[in-house]
């Protein structure tokens, strides 16, 4: 595919981004932007999440994965559901109950102003970090596709695509992300279905046979109960995936964000159900895709992999104009589904945590604060992606998020879990010390058992880190409530 038509397409797509903006954007308000005035209907949101929890890593990282780890990140997948159970029978109701805007303003009310800012600033390092190794993915693959060979620069590149996010959310942020996050999924699952379409056909497969060569290929093992070391033990990467649901949506305002949009706790519950019914098949596809691209390569000497392969099979490997063309479409959206929402969750969490602008100011200079706040943090992800660019080397961008996820999140899962599961209060002075050195020992541990016992944390490290911060909050308890 030519460079020229990729840029028509990415072009295409954001005029149509910008549309819906206009259309949904039109009030301004920093009730709009927060919470969408709570107006959001259930199934958009729901809708519109799969893209979010997708991103341009699932997109990318999960098919390229296959080869090497088969479908144990299903094992994952499959705990999700118990913790997007937890969030949606335990976690909804007391962010509707307590009306937040923030989730984190429950740390303060719990246990103290330290223990509200120190979850938010987790939240915020958590996100920059997470939303950067997502955008860096894409933008790694826009620059390889189409700038490389127009000679411009990596951070130009990056520069671009956080400037076209920072104009479709500047206005109306929330509001208008659940509109275009329904869009972005859209794209996303309509690009799946076609590279599966293209590349069974050229294989030669009917949809039974499809079917079957998928489940009889020795990449598509999903349980692994042999090793109990090992970071792919059905254990350890189930429970590991329920938490990482708890944390990476329940505990993180970005995706609580979009929940709360919605009119009441009943919608937000329905919402989060079929979201899960959907997701978990929706992983199962792509991964089901890593299968028939890897033997697609492999048939055809194609020595691409890991996160290489999708792109380069879609746009190069003479598949076809149709694939090539849906693929960065779905890459764009994936990126952007995600990207997009994380830039106004940030926004949302410093504004109201950090300056708490709902306090302290009069509606207009709030609104003033709110769009310096949104330039800012465009700002740092373009920075901390550029950073990206020098640090990550070979191995799928997924591996590498979900583990730095277990640090940062860590002490938010020992903040909750001992607010919701413990009636005793703390010394709230001592809370950010308890936080930042719970994830010190955690890795410490974890290098620990690996060198002299063998043994593989993996995603599991995020339990750890949350044990840890459990027990150091239990060793700083006061009087009960």
């Amino acid at each position: 595919m030519q460079p020229t038509t990729i840029l028509l397409l990415i072009a295409g797509y954001f005029i149509t981004l910008m549309l819906v903006s206009y259309f949904t954007g039109k009030g301004g308000s920093n009730d709009d932007f927060f919470k969408a005035s709570k107006q959001s209907p259930w199934y958009l949101v729901a809708f519109g999440m799969i893209g979010a929890s997708l991103s341009g890593v699932t997109f990318i990282s999960v098919p390229g994965w296959v080869e090497a780890s088969q479908f144990s990140y299903f094992q994952v997948v499959l705990g999700y559901t118990l913790g997007y159970a937890v969030i949606g029978l335990v976690l909804l109701p007391l962010y509707y109950r307590l009306n937040l805007t923030s989730i984190y303003a429950y740390l303060g009310g719990r246990f103290g102003i330290n223990s509200y800012k120190t979850g938010a600033s987790f939240f915020l390092l958590s996100r920059v970090v997470g939303a950067s190794f997502r955008l860096y993915l894409v933008a790694n693959v826009l620059q390889l596709l189409v700038f490389d060979s127009m000679n411009v620069p990596f951070w130009v590149t990056v520069t671009i695509t956080i400037l076209l996010i920072w104009l479709y959310t500047f206005k109306s942020g929330i509001k208008t992300i659940v509109w275009t996050d329904t869009l972005q999924t859209l794209f996303m699952l309509t690009a799946l279905g076609v590279a599966i379409y293209f590349l069974s056909s050229d294989l030669g497969l009917s949809p039974t046979g499809l079917f079957n060569f998928i489940a009889e290929s020795d990449m598509s093992q999903i349980f692994f109960f042999e090793d109990w070391k090992s970071k792919d033990f059905f254990f350890k990467q189930f429970i590991s995936g329920a938490f990482i649901a708890i944390v990476m949506t329940g505990l993180d305002q970005d995706m609580m964000q979009k929940n709360l949009t919605c009119r009441t706790l009943k919608d937000a519950q329905k919402n989060m159900f079929w979201f899960t019914m959907v997701l978990t098949i929706v992983n199962l596809v792509f991964l089901a895709l890593g299968v028939l691209l890897t033997v697609y390569a492999r048939n055809n000497g194609i020595e691409a992999s890991k996160d290489d392969l999708f792109p380069f099979i879609a746009t190069q490997s003479g598949l076809g104009f149709g694939i090539a063309i849906c693929f960065i479409l779905g890459l764009i959206a994936a990126a952007y589904s995600s990207a997009d929402s994380a830039l106004t969750a940030l926004t949302t969490s410093f504004s109201i945590d950090i300056l708490e602008i709902e306090k302290k100011y009069t509606a207009a200079k709030q609104i003033a604060i709110r769009k310096r706040i949104h330039i800012a943090a465009s700002l740092l992800i373009i920075l901390v992606i550029i950073g990206f660019k020098y640090i990550i080397a070979d191995e799928s961008v997924i591996a590498k998020l979900f583990v730095f996820a277990g640090y940062t999140y860590g002490p938010l899962l020992g903040l909750y879990a001992f607010g919701l599961f413990t009636k005793w209060n703390v010394r709230d002075k001592i809370v950010p010390a308890i936080c930042v050195v719970a994830p010190i020992l955690a890795y410490i541990i974890s290098e620990l058992t690996l060198t002299y016992l063998n043994f593989e944390f993996g995603f599991f490290i995020l339990i750890l880190n949350g044990l840890l911060t459990f027990l150091g909050l239990v060793s700083i308890r006061t009087q009960k409530n």
